[in-house]
């Protein structure tokens, strides 16, 4: 069995390479380059897998699920400039990708009797990334 739970969080990054012209980094990364970076008000589908406890009929508690996410992400994210208040990436750029990566890196093994399933991340309604671990 397979439950997710919607999370929400804003944030800001900035994609530039320093080694590159403004111009450089324009014809790369697009509108998604400027001076001082962009906003974006990210939802998380944070998926966990588990068997249904058969006195409770669920896979996890909820509020056990809620808590580790905000502790862990919420918390440390959100109304963040990605770029230079989160040390997760000094030296990288917090693309959707990594962002995802490293929030699987956060949550895994993390949460209370179950297993994490499936992160996925919108960036917004159109683009999101999605993670499932590594394949055995």
């Amino acid at each position: 069995m397979i439950i997710t739970r919607r999370f929400k969080f804003s944030a800001a990054h900035l994609y530039r390479d320093p080694d590159l012209t403004p111009e450089e980094n324009r014809a790369r990364f697009g509108a998604c380059y400027s001076e001082y970076g962009h906003g974006h008000n990210y939802v998380l589908d944070v998926s966990v897998r588990g068997a249904v406890d058969p006195r409770t009929g669920m896979i996890v508690n909820l509020k056990d699920l809620k808590q580790v996410v905000q502790e862990r992400v919420i918390a440390r994210y959100d109304h963040k400039h990605l770029n230079f208040e989160v040390e997760d990436f000094r030296g990288t750029l917090p693309t959707t990708e990594a962002l995802v990566l490293r929030i699987w890196d956060l949550l895994d093994g993390r949460i209370p009797g179950c297993d994490l399933a499936k992160i996925r991340l919108y960036e917004h309604d159109e683009l999101f990334a999605e993670y499932a671990g590594q394949p055995a």
